[in-house]
């Protein structure tokens, strides 16, 4: 019963998180459309854990923080708000790179999963 509560918390509080960044079309106007493709890593023998692409439209939520797929991390996930917020500034179309998981797991080292990702934005055709 107890983890039934828990993930209701959890939602509840995604929910939160999503309603507080606000839409896209309204943080990001000159935004048509964004795709963040994502590897997950993770320290194991087999260190693919998933890829997942994720697309985003201008009525979609302006918050892009992904949970990490390792099982009883607490506290952790990839926040790519910044990348975003970044690329959107500059007008940048395309960027790469990679983070790493900073939640916590009792049995594994700080630094048991991360991403690599490729965010891509399209913007509106600015008319003349």
């Amino acid at each position: 019963m107890a983890n039934r509560h828990d993930y209701a918390l959890k939602m509840e509080l995604k929910k939160q998180n999503n309603i507080a960044a606000g839409l896209v079309s309204d943080r990001f106007p000159g935004v048509s459309g964004i795709v963040i493709h994502m590897t997950y890593y993770q320290k194991a023998a087999i260190p693919i854990l998933m890829e997942r692409t994720v697309n985003i439209r201008p009525a979609s939520y302006a918050y892009f923080k992904m949970d990490c797929m390792i099982k009883g991390c607490e506290g952790g996930g990839f926040d790519l708000t910044s990348v975003v917020a970044d690329m959107v500034k500059t007008h940048k179309k395309v960027r790469k790179g990679a983070l790493v998981c900073r939640g916590n797991i009792d049995a594994l080292a700080s630094e048991h999963a991360s991403i690599g990702y490729e965010t891509v934005i399209q913007y509106k055709k600015v008319s003349k």
